[in-house]
């Protein structure tokens, strides 16, 4: 019996899903091909049908995390819509959100890995550059100024926004990363020129 016209595509996406939970958690080196076939409910044996290497694999998750119209789903409270014309302040508030530091299995692999990738060959790096240059191109469609100008401010407020969360993450007083990233919010939205909601005009929306 032949498979549905879109199995290879679902199959395809579950091992990206699992290949990002895998890295996320043990880096690019740490995570296996075994273990990440096994997170998809695959064996070892069918990767190679869909993907060339493990640095290849790595390419398409971490682009997926910015391209795929699912992510936004994955935290509660915190939505993206990428046709918006505030897409550079959704993005920034939902990259150092509670919400985001949280949930480090579907967190940006740009947070989790960046000295691992630094430590990897070029194919690594490369998707690495890749992903951080899309984010930087959906913040600059928010700026204002000229083109050198936006690029400059996108750069800078997706370095603060990815290095932010590194280091929150590396804390070990919540109250502290707690502090940090609101401290990186800030900023951030002062750089991009948005209005920052304040914890009282979060608290009245909740309510």
């Amino acid at each position: 019996m032949p498979y549905p016209a879109r199995h290879r595509d679902d199959v395809r996406k579950r091992i990206v899903e699992s290949a990002r939970r895998q890295f996320n958690l043990k880096g690019f080196e740490g995570a296996s091909i075994v273990e990440i076939m096994h997170g998809a409910g695959l064996t070892h044996g069918g990767f190679y049908s869909y993907f060339q290497s493990k640095s290849d694999l790595y390419r398409e998750a971490m682009n997926c995390f910015f391209t795929d119209p699912d992510w936004k789903n994955c935290w509660e409270g915190i939505e993206i819509d990428l046709s918006g014309t505030d897409i550079g302040a959704q993005i920034v508030r939902a990259y150092l959100s509670r919400q985001h530091f949280d949930d480090i299995e579907n967190s940006c692999p740009m947070v989790a890995l960046p000295s691992d990738v630094a430590r990897s060959g070029p194919d690594a790096r490369q998707a690495f550059e890749t992903v951080f240059v899309a984010m930087v191109s959906l913040l600059e469609r928010s700026l204002q100024g000229n083109k050198s100008a936006r690029r400059t401010r996108a750069e800078a407020i997706s370095a603060l926004s990815i290095g932010g969360m590194v280091v929150a993450r590396a804390l070990d007083d919540l109250p502290h990363a707690d502090a940090l990233r609101d401290s990186c919010l800030r900023v951030a939205m002062e750089l991009g020129g948005w209005k920052a909601k304040t914890k009282r005009s979060r608290a009245r929306k909740r309510a």
